[in-house]
This record gives C-alpha cells, structure tokens and sequence, in this order.
C-alpha cells in the first residue's frame, strides 16, 4: 500500500503531496496526519538543513484535493467526531499551518472542493493550472462547510463566500484569481514553471524576516487598528536587530548577494 502522503526534500524546500489520486487525493485522518508530519519535519530541519518553504500539493493531474472522503466505508473521514477526542484533527491542522513560521505554498495541480479548498486558503500563497475548479458544495449533501470557515473568512470577500457556501456552485479559476484566492494562473503545461518563478523568488529571502513577518501577520489580523500600530511599531525596530537585518543592511552597503543565516 502506496504513502497517502509524500514528504520530499528538494533543495531547500520540503514538499508535501497528498497522494490519493484515485480518490482525487481527498482527505481523511492518515492524510491529515500526514500533512501535519511533513510541517513538523520541515520545522525541524530549518536550523541543519536550511529549508525554506513548503509546498503542499496532490498526486497527478486532475485534483489538488476533493475534500473529505465521501466514498462508502471510507477510513478515518473528518466527518466522524470522536467523543474521548474534543479538538477535531483537521482543526488541530489548521492551528498547526497558522502557527508556521515557514512560507507554505499551494500548488493547484487540479480541482479543489470543499475541504481541499480550506487547506488551500491556509497557505500563503497559491499559483493554480487553469484548469483546475473550485467549489464549496457541502449544501448539496446537506452540510456547511463548517471546518474550513474561519480560513475562508480570511481570505474570500465576505458576500462572495456566503454565495458560494449556500448555492455550492463550481466556479472557475479564472474567478479564484479575480476573488484572491490563488496568486498566479498557468495552462497546465506551464504550472511547473510559473510555481518554480514563485518559489525561486521566496527562498531567496531572509528566512528571519519571513518568520517574524508572518507572525506579525497572524497576529494583527484580529487586532483593532491602533492595536495593530502599536504592535507594529514595535517589531520594526526588534527585526532591525536580528543577524539577518545587518546582513542584510551590509550586502545592500556592498552591493553582493546577502548570506542569510536565519537569526
């Protein structure tokens, strides 16, 4: 029996595919699992081994991810609810993807729904083929999309999501683009190195700035503004401190290519 989930390390990123393509690599407790060990083992390995992003995709070419698993006697669905265990483990996910201080990036190698479509607004970036689709048609089946809400919140504007949670239409991704969900667009053909063009130009960044920038990202998010100008104004100053700040104040003095150390 096949990994549903590959970890690989490439250079300096760590890449995570979901590995179900028979069942359009839809979720269940092993994927989630799966997911959550690649995150932690690209955690791990910043400090020795310099990885930089990740990047979380699905295996062939017609899903990035169809959400949970609607087949009969499916394993370990996210719809089940446990009593002896009261943190749901696709919302322990999703803590676990907000609180990366890695650059998590999507690469939509096909259809997204329902649930693949929250660990899509999770990332922080996304570049999508064209021929992928979209869609939260939970309605359909007589549920919401009720674990990827708070993610989708973040992301979609707020009548467009409420459009697309009650009626569950598809919708293009073309329209992904125009609403902000996914970064980049590319024919299939070009996914590859419209991704590659992204990620080249992410990983070759102060790995310090990125933490601590996206830290501040998440933590702003739910602050009133003036809470938000006080927070601000306060890391400016901490990240000018860091290593890679006169780094990276010196290479621009010297005019050469800065060497991040990522303290």
């Amino acid at each position: 029996m096949s990994e549903v989930v590959l970890i690989e390390t490439r250079g300096a990123v760590m890449w995570i595919t979901i590995n179900r393509p028979e069942r359009r690599n839809a979720l269940n407790e092993a994927v989630i699992a799966g997911i959550g060990a690649g995150i932690r083992q690209a955690e791990a390995a910043t400090a020795d081994d310099g990885i930089r992003a990740i990047v979380l995709t699905g295996a062939g070419d017609k899903a990035f991810c169809a959400g949970g698993d609607l087949q009969p006697n499916a394993e370990g669905t996210p719809f089940e609810v446990d009593p002896a265990r009261p943190k749901h483990y696709v919302i322990e996910l999703f803590k676990q993807i907000e609180q990366c201080d890695l650059p998590i990036i999507a690469r939509v190698n096909g259809h997204v729904l329902a649930g693949g479509l929250g660990l899509l607004c999770a990332c922080d970036m996304a570049v999508a083929t064209t021929a992928a689709r979209f869609g939260t048609p939970e309605s359909g089946v007589g549920l919401f999309p009720m674990m990827i809400l708070a993610h989708m919140q973040r992301v979609l504007p707020k009548r467009k999501l409420m459009e697309l949670c009650i009626t569950g239409e598809p919708f293009t991704a073309e329209e992904a683009l125009e609403m902000g969900l996914v970064n980049y667009l590319a024919p299939p053909e070009e996914l590859d190195a419209k991704f590659d063009w992204l990620l080249a130009r992410t990983v070759d960044k102060s790995p310090t700035a990125i933490r601590l920038g996206k830290q501040a990202f998440h933590a702003i998010q739910d602050m009133t503004i003036l809470q938000a100008f006080e927070y601000t104004q306060l890391m400016l100053p901490s990240m000018a401190r860091t290593q890679d700040a006169r780094e990276g104040f010196a290479a621009f003095q010297e005019k050469r290519k800065p060497q991040w150390t990522g303290n």
